[in-house]
């Protein structure tokens, strides 16, 4: 990896950065959250209340980004009554003429 020895070694050996202590203290904080909330929150409902209830500033997409690594993720909605292909909810006529398309004459083919 083009890495000196005794750069990994100071690597490893160095403390966390403020960043990752801050992300850490998030990720309690949103696992928190998200368990009151039985489990229904998303990022953006996480982030109003790490905003309004904790007077904690950080971005939505860094909520996301912490609830990723968690593993954590809100309640969708589902949507009721679509149709699962196009055309599903074209309505459907019965066959008036029995698919017998020929006719002697314009205007003879009805039932």
């Amino acid at each position: 990896m083009r890495v000196s020895r005794s750069g990994f070694l100071a690597w490893r050996e160095r403390p966390p950065s403020r960043r990752a202590r801050q992300d850490a203290k998030l990720m309690e904080l949103i696992k928190e959250i998200h368990a009151e909330s039985l489990g229904t929150y998303g990022a953006p409902r996480i982030h109003i209340e790490l905003r309004e209830g904790h007077g904690v500033s950080v971005g939505r997409k860094r909520v996301a980004r912490l609830m990723r690594l968690l593993g954590v993720q809100g309640v969708h909605r589902r949507r009721k009554g679509r149709p699962s292909e196009p055309g599903a909810r074209e309505p459907v006529y019965r066959d008036l003429v029995a698919r017998d398309f020929t006719a002697d004459a314009p205007n003879r083919i009805y039932s």
